[in-house]
């Protein structure tokens, strides 16, 4: 049987005190943290997209929130309908604003857009080439969605090679 003598007493005291604090240490510091939220896409030009940010008619518009710097969007589907080379050093060849207004015709109900120079302030998209430009229609976000809008794309016989890539909508503020 053991004796149990102040000194003993108190050393376990001490033992089950750091203990508890400890484990309530652990607890305060193991909290869970939110998944970052993404702003959704306005993929439908007919549509209004409430944001506080003005975008560039040959861009793809997202609800930027308030006191926005750097946000990217959801993931999303589109439909990459055609693309030019462009050099890092120069920002003069991207697909023209009547080009996209042509396609933009023949998709009324999904936003038709383009890309650019990257630039502080103007909207970029993942998942592409930094070598070239391109124009492409928002196709949804699932793949379901991406293969009905190709299909949709193809039957117009007019973006021979177009391709479903899935992505995301950029700004960078600072």
């Amino acid at each position: 049987m053991i004796k149990f003598t102040p000194a003993r007493t108190r050393l376990a005291l001490i033992v089950v005190t750091i203990s508890a604090l400890g484990l309530f240490a652990f607890t305060a510091t193991a909290q869970k943290r939110k998944p970052a939220s993404h702003p959704k896409v306005c993929g439908n030009p007919n549509l209004t997209c409430t944001s506080d940010l003005q975008f560039e008619p040959y861009a793809l518009p997202f609800r930027f929130p308030a006191n926005g710097v750097i946000y990217d969007t959801e993931l999303f589907y589109a439909v990459i309908l055609r693309s030019v080379p462009s050099p890092a050093d120069s920002c003069d060849n991207f697909i023209p604003e009547p080009d996209r207004l042509a396609a933009q015709i023949l998709f009324t109900n999904n936003k038709v857009f383009t890309s650019r120079c990257a630039e502080p302030g103007q909207v970029t998209y993942t998942n592409t080439s930094p070598k070239a430009q391109f124009m492409a229609v928002y196709a949804g976000l699932s793949l379901a969605e991406a293969n009905r809008m190709l299909a949709n794309v193809q039957a117009t016989n007019k973006f021979p090679g177009a391709s479903i890539r899935r992505m995301r909508a950029v700004i960078n503020g600072t």
